[in-house]
Parts: C-alpha cells; structure tokens; sequence
C-alpha cells in the first residue's frame, strides 16, 4: 500500500502539470487575441477610410422612408389606460367611465369629492365612491383634472383654454 505522503505528491505533481499546460494554453490564447484585435484595428480603420472617402463625393439623398400603415383606432374600454393629457388629446382616448367623470365635474363647476362624483351617476356605495377616488385621482396625475384642495377635484384650466 502506497504512502500518504507518496500519494499527497504524486496529486501535487499533477496539479502543476495541468497548472503548466493551462498557462500555456493562455499565453497561446493572449497572443490569437492580440493578433485578432490588430486585424479589427485595421479593418476599423479601413472602414472609416471608406466612409470619409464616399462622404466627400456623395449627394445628399432624401432617406427612403416606408408608407405609412393605417391604424385602428380603438375604442377605449373600463381599465384602459389614461394617457398624458396634452395639446390636441380630446376626451375620446379615455375609458367610458374617466370621461363621465371629466363631464360631471365640467358641467359641475366648483370642486367635488370623490362621494358627490360617485352619487352623480353611480350607486353609492363605498367600492364606487373609492372607484371614483381613484380614477380622479389617476386623472389628476396625468393632467386631465386637478386638486383644489386635498380630496377636492376639479377641472383643469389649461385644458379649456
């Protein structure tokens, strides 16, 4: 039977043979990418040679740009989302439910709760009044309404203007 000590030097022998043989397959790999990045080097710069070159005798050209394709525009439906309000966006890109909002509190004049928009229009009961919060209030985030006063939503300004 072999000795410990025999066996634990015949392991280390063999690691530094493969410790060896890998460092030399990484100085082979290190001198294959240094040639690699030279010919990049080179074709770079030979590319940009020829860019410069055709650029100086090109005529500018109008860029071909493809027909455009018609969309459908769809009817906005409950849970759509609400985009930014901003000059030229109508009502007609929000849910049913955002634009009766925006309706009761044009045609309401001084500021509403969220209780007194769910009555016009709505049972009252808690889920709709916190409903008609929510929505009132995603509306005041994307510029459609604003807040008077905390909890108070009115019309915004800048969109009748």
């Amino acid at each position: 039977m072999a000795s410990v000590m025999g066996m634990l030097e015949a392991r280390e022998s063999a690691a530094r043979m493969q410790v060896e043989e890998l460092r030399a397959e990484a100085d082979r790999v290190r001198a294959e990418l240094a040639e690699a990045e030279a010919v990049l080097e080179r074709r770079v710069v030979a590319l940009t040679e020829l860019a410069e070159a055709l650029a100086a005798d090109a005529v500018p050209q109008e860029p071909v740009r493809p027909a455009p394709v018609p969309v459908e525009v769809k009817e906005p439906v409950a849970g759509s989302v609400v985009p930014e309000w901003r000059d030229g966006v109508t009502a007609k890109v929000l849910a049913p439910e955002c634009r009766r909002l925006l309706g009761v509190l044009e045609a309401g004049g001084e500021g509403l709760r969220a209780k007194e928009l769910a009555a016009r229009g709505l049972e009252l009961v808690p889920a709709k009044v916190e409903g008609a919060r929510v929505k009132a209030r995603r509306l005041v985030a994307r510029c459609w309404l604003a807040e008077d006063r905390p909890g108070v939503f009115i019309s915004d300004a800048r969109r009748s203007e």
